[in-house]
């Protein structure tokens, strides 16, 4: 079967180059990772939302026809820039496809933002979650008929798309597991945000691991306690790790606060969690 058979034409641009860096994640560390897409198919996906069509990133591995097992990727505040795409070729090369939505097209261009003061005010405080949960099953519909196993499906997402994490898990019951990093938990009640995951601990039906920093400054221990508290009440699957030394973004390679050996480790328990409750590679 040839590539624009089992992936039809309109849902992609295949090969399109990355976007890079957002200006607002800049200066880019050293010890940024680039992950490769040889024996990848890697691209540009476009998403059907029933209004705009939605940009994404999506790579999955090159051989074979599928079905492949999925995990939706929730970027981070930057968008999906160059690290959230190489999470995803990281993903497809365990054997998954993997496919991160631009959840913010409506409202701006995250990679333009000249500073974060700008991109949360003028970006990203303007997306309500019902939009980002609407999306998100767009995207769910966009991975089933483009080659992925819904029945082996995950989601993972970073900071602002860690407490998206646990939302999703919540509103999509079919999902095999989730694992949020370092995604705010509680908050003021508005009305784009009118629950957050503390609100919801007692509904999930998902597993989800969330994965935290004991330094973050964003997310107090507090909170994360709290959040322990709330999924024990539950009796739900749920667990809570923290890495005691680690702040905000321990994952984000590209940027100062990256901590190279509890990335690992998160990493690693990632794929364990997604095995462990139905979604392996």
């Amino acid at each position: 079967m040839s590539d624009n058979a089992s992936f039809p034409r309109r849902a992609f641009l295949a090969g399109a180059g990355t976007l890079g860096f957002a200006l607002a994640a800049r200066p880019i560390a050293a010890s940024a990772i680039h992950t490769d897409s040889q024996a990848l198919r890697a691209g540009r996906a476009v998403i059907d939302t029933g209004g705009s069509p939605m940009p994404g990133y999506f790579a999955r591995p090159a051989e074979g026809d599928g079905p492949w097992p999925l995990v939706i990727v929730i970027q981070e505040i930057f968008g999906v820039h160059e690290h959230i795409q190489d999470l995803c070729r990281r993903l497809a090369k365990r054997g998954y496809l993997a496919v991160a939505p631009e959840l913010y097209f409506r409202h701006g261009n995250p990679a333009q933002a000249p500073d974060i003061d700008s991109l949360l005010r003028d970006i990203v405080s303007q997306v309500p979650d019902q939009e980002v949960l609407n999306d998100l099953d767009a995207t769910w519909r966009w991975a089933g008929e483009n080659g992925a196993d819904l029945n082996r499906a995950a989601v993972t997402g970073f900071c602002w798309g860690g407490r998206q994490s646990w939302l999703y898990a919540a509103h999509n019951t079919k999902l095999k597991a989730a694992v949020a990093w370092y995604g705010k938990l509680e908050g003021p009640a508005t009305a784009n945000m009118p629950k957050q995951p503390l609100d919801i601990a007692g509904q999930l039906r998902v597993p989800v691991l969330g994965l935290y920093g004991g330094k973050d400054q964003s997310i107090p221990p507090a909170s994360v306690e709290k959040m322990k508290s709330a999924l024990n009440a539950a009796g739900n699957h749920s667990q809570i790790v923290v890495y005691p030394d680690a702040g905000h973004g321990f994952n984000a390679d590209y940027r100062p606060s990256y901590r190279a050996r509890d990335a690992e480790d998160g990493w690693l328990r990632m794929l364990d969690w997604f095995a462990l409750h139905g979604a392996p590679a």
